[in-house]
């Protein structure tokens, strides 16, 4: 895998609606900036390189993750809901994004945050420098707690590149700020 940039960030929400919340909301992201090496060779039928950049990459980005909610004092233990998001540039395809996010991203996220029972939604596109990306995020264990169903924006103002791909990932503690829509009876 090679990294040209890396792009994190710590979202605390304190107050919603004009009320303190009990307890900050957090949302932790983290991107990388890689080298797409299928970039520019049109349609390729083995994805499996991108399926081991998925793998790899997953492992950084939770890492840096939990760096960054260590530094406002949570724990693996405290993460309840995940994303995951990608951008292709423009000399990649879709589906170049899917081998990165879907058969083997997950499985080093949820061992380092000790579960997730649930999917990792996510979202891919394929852009140019500075696209925004809109990340969902659901419960780990649950995809139908309302309190944790969620979205995160990312931006990498210089990224993709035509020949690169921006992966994201988004740890939450807290759910949605404010939360209080309950499932119907």
């Amino acid at each position: 895998m090679k990294i040209r940039a890396v792009h994190s960030a710590t979202h605390e929400t304190w107050s919603e609606a004009g009320r303190d919340l009990d307890a900050p909301t957090v949302i932790a992201t983290c991107a990388l900036v890689v080298a797409n090496p299928l970039a520019g060779r049109g349609h390729v039928a083995d994805l499996a390189e991108l399926e081991q950049l998925g793998a790899d990459a997953a492992e950084v980005l939770v890492q840096r993750c939990l760096a960054q909610l260590a530094s406002v004092g949570k724990g693996p233990a405290d993460v309840r809901g995940y994303g995951k998001g990608a951008i292709v540039g423009t000399d990649g395809d879709r589906e170049h994004s899917a081998a990165i996010l879907h058969p083997r991203f997950g499985a080093p996220v949820r061992s380092s945050i000790g579960g997730g029972a649930d999917i990792i939604p996510g979202t891919k596109k394929v852009a140019g420098p500075g696209a925004q990306i809109t990340m969902p995020i659901g419960n780990k264990d649950d995809r139908w707690v309302f309190d944790d169903m969620d979205a995160v924006d990312l931006t990498v103002p210089d990224a993709p590149h035509a020949d690169e791909i921006v992966i994201a990932l988004a740890l939450s503690c807290g759910g949605r700020p404010g939360a209080r829509t309950k499932k119907p009876q």
